[in-house]
């Protein structure tokens, strides 16, 4: 991972992400960690849904299903 990549994770620790994964997964939650190949740890994750969410909880997201993550 790229010394600005890990910055940028780093500055958002703690804070709310929204994540793209394959399949057009769409998960939103707070990042709790991550390591040099993308894994992060997410805390009080929800998919959201077309009309709705899904509360998931703790979730561990590989991070080759990882698409994009953006700061809420």
């Amino acid at each position: 991972m790229s010394d600005a990549a890990q910055r940028l994770l780093s500055e958002n620790l703690g804070k709310l992400i929204l994540v793209k994964l394959r399949g057009n997964k769409l998960l939103r939650g707070v990042l709790r960690s991550f390591d040099q190949h993308l894994n992060i740890v997410l805390e009080d994750a929800e998919e959201i849904l077309e009309n709705e969410s899904r509360k998931l909880g703790v979730v561990v997201i590989r991070g080759e299903n990882i698409i994009f993550m953006s700061p809420v």
